[in-house]
């Protein structure tokens, strides 16, 4: 099985302050950035708030060799302290996904069910027994 770990910090609202940190921090460049507002209409469910349009829905940051997701919560979204980072976990193949999902959320707490949604077939997250969130990805190819 091939899996990649990259870390995921969510914030609520200040996304763009904190690309523009890292990129001057840590010489990180922005190779993908995505808004709520960007999202395709068939991965939005109901109307969107301006507020929710400009905040960050994604950003992938290159760092070195490693990666870093940079992302907004949704404004009614409540993170907790130690929510803010968390790992996306990213498989291949949706089995291994339903997999991994079902083994960290065994005894843990589901924060949203493992189903496709536009950007992936297998799509979750989880936070298990240890208090530790993770994002379950599927990559769309």
């Amino acid at each position: 099985m091939n899996v990649k770990f990259t870390p995921f910090i969510m914030l609520d609202g200040h996304a763009n302050e904190a690309i523009r940190f890292y990129e001057q921090a840590l010489g990180a460049q922005v190779v993908f950035k995505q808004t709520f507002g960007e999202i395709p209409e068939e991965g939005n469910t109901s109307p969107m708030a301006e507020e929710l349009k400009k905040r960050i829905a994604h950003s992938v940051l290159v760092v070195g060799r490693s990666e870093l997701f940079v992302s907004d919560s949704e404004p009614n979204q409540q993170l907790e302290r130690g929510d803010q980072v968390n790992i996306c976990l990213t498989v291949k193949d949706v089995s291994d996904a339903e997999r991994i999902y079902d083994a960290l959320r065994s005894e843990g707490k589901v924060l949203s069910p493992l189903q496709p949604l536009y950007f992936s077939p297998a799509y979750g997250m989880v936070t298990d027994q240890f208090g530790v969130t993770f994002q379950i990805f599927t990559d769309i190819n």
